[in-house]
């Protein structure tokens, strides 16, 4: 084994040895994540990962390029956040089951756990059941590369997890009232948003830092990042769901309660590895919440992404 305190490029070959057997697993796992969808009736696909927007998130940026026209016009253009755009409208087009294997690209993303670039995995079932079968395939996906990968046992930090365990299915609220004892349908109007000076001064209680321009939403995303995902997959994977409507921009409310929303997260060790959701299909509410993000984008960072008016006419 080579000494990881030298200097000497990633391609050394003494260095890429060390690297070959993640390599080999990778592999692996990537074979058997494919075999499962095959045998449950998906079509792979590839997407574009140049696009007109990468996507209407605040606080995800893109990589901006310039488009060149043989006849030397220009229109800028953007390399994927994520290939969601994309997949809903071969959805729109009648695929019912899709998966792919994306290269995709967040400027500004380097820590212990992001990357600039980095391959995710996305699937897509029309007509599936939120807590059924997106639950179950995101186990099974779990359970697989544990498998082929060998690893009985998934540490980061302090936590340890079995990701072959049956998860816990917990929801927000119950997490919040678990892990911060807080209420939180006590800080949310009838339709999932925010009452942000009443939630400003109980995350204050907690002891967490706020400041004046916090919107309701960095607030719940402070509780969150210390207080709730510190404990979550703890020993076994936890489903996190039914997450306030307001945090939840491409998903559908849920039936029961307007205030919460079809979205959910896989939790391991107290790593998000997984997010999905039951999809929005009103253009007109998801225009509206698009303007709404980059609104807030502009005041935050100065800058905005363009609305795919296609992605919104596949949607109605």
């Amino acid at each position: 084994m080579s000494d990881k305190t030298d200097d000497t490029p990633w391609w050394a070959p003494h260095r890429h040895s060390d690297r070959k057997p993640l390599l080999l697993a990778r592999n692996r796992v990537k074979r058997a994540i494919r075999s499962y969808f095959d045998d449950n009736g998906f079509v792979e696909v590839d997407t574009a990962a140049l696009q007109v927007s990468p996507s209407n998130e605040v606080h995800l940026h893109a990589f901006q390029t310039e488009l060149r026209e043989t006849d030397g016009r220009t229109a800028r253009g953007y390399l994927h956040t994520s290939p969601e755009f994309a997949c809903k409208k071969l959805l729109a087009a009648g695929e019912t089951k899709i998966f792919t294997f994306a290269n995709v690209f967040r400027n500004g993303e380097r820590t212990r756990l992001h990357t600039p670039e980095f391959t995710m995995l996305e699937w897509y079932r029309a007509g599936g059941t939120f807590q059924g079968e997106l639950f179950e395939d995101a186990t099974a996906l779990l359970r697989i590369a544990a498998a082929e990968t060998g690893v009985a046992t998934v540490s980061w930090d302090r936590l340890t997890c079995d990701p072959t365990a049956e998860p816990e299915r917990l929801t927000v609220a119950d997490a919040f009232a678990r892990h911060a004892g807080l209420n939180l349908d006590a800080f949310l109007d009838d339709e999932g948003r925010g009452r942000r000076d009443t939630f400003a001064a109980a995350v204050n209680e907690l002891g967490l830092r706020t400041a004046a321009d916090d919107t309701w939403s960095d607030l719940f995303s402070r509780v969150m990042t210390e207080r709730i995902e510190p404990h979550l997959g703890a020993g076994r994977p936890t489903l996190l769901h039914r997450y306030p409507s307001s945090e939840a921009a491409l998903a559908r409310t849920t039936d029961d309660d307007a205030r919460f929303a079809h979205r959910f997260e896989l939790y391991v060790a107290g790593v998000e590895l997984a997010n999905g959701y039951d999809e929005l299909t009103d253009a007109a509410e998801q225009a509206r919440r698009f303007e709404a993000d980059m609104d807030e984008k502009q005041r935050r960072y100065g800058e905005r992404y363009p609305i795919d008016a296609d992605f919104l006419a596949a949607v109605s």
